[in-house]
């Protein structure tokens, strides 16, 4: 009896305890428990250890962090009548977790499916150009319409990202020409806009030169042509300052230097040079022809005047410095 009554106590014992520990549940911080008792909702449990009821009450554990889900490729036809092939991934996170649990049987098949058919309404009211570069108008397109149908499943839909939107073979054969083509011609117009760049900045810098050297040339002209207006007036001056008789005489010498190359015209008045020798000839007895008679009529006032050289001129001659 006693050996029947041990064992009882360790049977119940090991029934309490196994009790115990169906009656423990641990919820973790991004976690919430829903209670069902006798198969009706009952409560929420947040995160922390709780006790419940063993066989009378269950708990379903609902994770309330952000989840992403990956939508299946499928192929769209769009409003030009070519069909591409688009595939996306939905983020969302649970804000209700009884309506996620008791409003939708099954949300991940249901977003899949939710996705890809607004998906297809979405992208058929557009052309393919419009699909290709209009990625951030479908993210968000598709984000609003899937938010509208889950906010009664207690779900946010936080972003939506078009994955790839491939158009058929022959339409990206055509469309890698037509970019290769855009970019020859982009290349070939910075090509030319360098050359006329470079042609311009060659004629400014010929310009440039041209003016300098002219402004060169024309400061050269007038420092050249001071030069010579000052020898002209230092040669005025000293002539200013020479005798008349002096100088008659450098001009008689320097007669023979200008003789040298062939027939000589000699601008000067002949009277006055035939008077000179004159005098060189009773100074140095040199014989000296006499000077031609002027034509009758001509010059009447000058017949009755006497060539003969006076006292003065002469010791003007010896001395003509004085």
């Amino acid at each position: 009896m006693a050996a029947f009554a041990g064992a009882a106590l360790i049977i119940l014992g090991v029934f309490l305890l196994i009790m115990l520990l169906l009656s423990v549940k641990v919820i973790r911080p991004y976690q919430k428990g829903l209670v069902e008792r006798l198969g009706k909702f009952n409560r929420i449990l947040e995160p922390g250890i709780h006790f419940i009821i063993p066989f009378m009450e269950r708990v379903k554990v609902v994770d309330m962090r952000e989840h992403v889900v990956d939508v299946p490729p499928q192929e769209v036809i769009c409003k030009d009548n070519v069909v591409v092939t688009v595939d996306a991934v939905v983020y969302y996170q649970i804000l209700d977790p009884v309506k996620v649990v008791y409003n939708v049987s099954n949300f991940l098949m249901a977003i899949i499916k939710l996705a890809q058919t607004n998906l297809r309404a979405i992208i058929g009211e557009m052309e393919l150009d419009e699909t290709l570069s209009g990625r951030d108008i479908i993210n968000a397109k598709l984000r609003e319409e899937l938010d509208k149908i889950t906010d009664r499943w207690g779900v946010k839909i936080t972003r939506v990202e078009i994955q790839r939107i491939d158009p058929p073979k022959d339409i990206q054969d055509a469309m890698a020409k037509q970019m290769t083509a855009e970019r020859e011609k982009r290349a070939m117009i910075l090509l030319a806009e360098g050359k006329k760049e470079a042609a311009i900045k060659e004629a400014e810098g010929q310009k440039q030169s041209a003016i300098l050297k002219a402004e060169g040339e024309k400061q050269r002209k007038i420092l050249v042509a001071e030069g010579q207006a000052e020898a002209i007036r230092k040669v005025l001056e000293a002539l200013k300052l020479a005798d008349e008789k002096y100088l008659t005489l450098q001009y008689i010498e320097k007669m023979p230097e200008l003789a040298k190359y062939g027939n000589l015209i000699v601008p000067y008045d002949t009277e006055a040079l035939i008077g000179l020798l004159r005098i060189l000839q009773k100074v140095k007895d040199v014989p000296i022809p006499e000077p031609p008679k002027p034509p009758t009529g001509d010059n009447p006032g000058n017949e009755g005047a006497s060539t003969n050289p006076s006292e003065d001129e002469l010791k003007k001659l010896k001395n003509p410095m004085e």
